[in-house]
């Protein structure tokens, strides 16, 4: 019996290929959703939040570290002696070298501009 060796190539660049088309109209789906606008945060969860809460939910502890020792962002210890709270709340909301903005509610702002500026 001659079975042909480029079959089961053959079968495999077929399923790929039908994958890349499959998880292609899964990600314009999702495309779709995040443009609409998604899955919000519940705004009473972020009223109620403390600057330390709000700071390990949007993710500030992976650049800025557990204990604001930086890392892939600057160490947030004493930044209130090297910055003003304007330059602080300035770059909190609109960031700035690698680091996005608007990750702070409104609301919360001023309050997690005073939290930064005391860290020691």
């Amino acid at each position: 019996m001659n079975r042909n060796p480029l079959i089961p190539f053959a079968l495999i660049a077929v399923l790929g290929i039908g994958l890349i088309f499959l998880f292609s109209f899964k990600g314009l789906g999702d495309a779709r959703q995040l443009a609409e606008g998604g899955e919000e945060q519940p705004a009473e969860d972020v009223a109620n939040a403390s600057p330390e809460e709000i700071y390990a939910q949007q993710g500030c502890i992976n650049c800025h570290g557990q204990n604001y020792e930086g890392g892939v962002g600057p160490k947030l210890t004493g930044v209130g002696e090297r910055l003003s709270e304007n330059d602080i709340k300035n770059i909190i909301q609109n960031g700035g070298n690698g680091m996005p903005g608007n990750l702070v509610p409104q609301e919360k702002l001023d309050e997690m501009t005073a939290w930064v500026a005391e860290l020691q």
